[in-house]
């Protein structure tokens, strides 16, 4: 077979996470930049709320934008990039766009890549929480989504 055909993300389901994070933002008080990608990188929804930092803009993108393209947390790069870490440089990889601050999450379903979420403005705790509950939301849409596919 030359082809296959995989699950990605659609509007639908990055309004979903985009809503959840925005709400989860409210709620903890710190207005933020929220970008949802699907799994080729490519940019779904973005929004930046009221009071969010304009130069946390690209970064939210690029969180989104490293989740989805390596396909793992952006925090898990923490103690490998420091001067010596096993991932020192990787920043600069991707046209600079690799980001290697919390709060870059990979959507998932089954266990496949099928978009990201990126938040920045707050810590970078604060960024992961609030695409936590965007990712959440998304997943749990899809989940529902599977299930009511099943019973048909």
């Amino acid at each position: 077979m030359a082809t296959k055909q995989t699950a990605v993300l659609t509007l639908k389901g990055a309004c979903t996470a985009l809503t959840a994070a925005e709400r989860r933002s409210q709620e903890i008080g710190i207005p933020m930049n929220i970008a949802i990608v699907d799994s080729s990188c490519h940019l779904l929804a973005f929004q930046r709320m009221e009071g969010a930092k304009l130069t946390s803009i690209n970064i939210a993108i690029d969180k989104a934008f490293t989740a989805a393209g390596h396909r793992v947390p952006t925090s898990v790069y923490r103690e490998s990039v420091w001067p010596g870490g096993a991932a020192f440089g990787i920043w600069n990889s991707n046209g600079g766009r690799f980001m290697t601050i919390a709060g870059g999450l990979p959507i998932v379903k089954d266990g496949v890549i099928v978009g990201a979420i990126g938040c920045s403005t707050g810590t970078p705790p604060e960024d992961e929480d609030v695409a936590s509950a965007g990712k959440a939301a998304v997943e749990k849409e899809i989940s529902e989504e599977g299930g009511a596919k099943a019973k048909l």
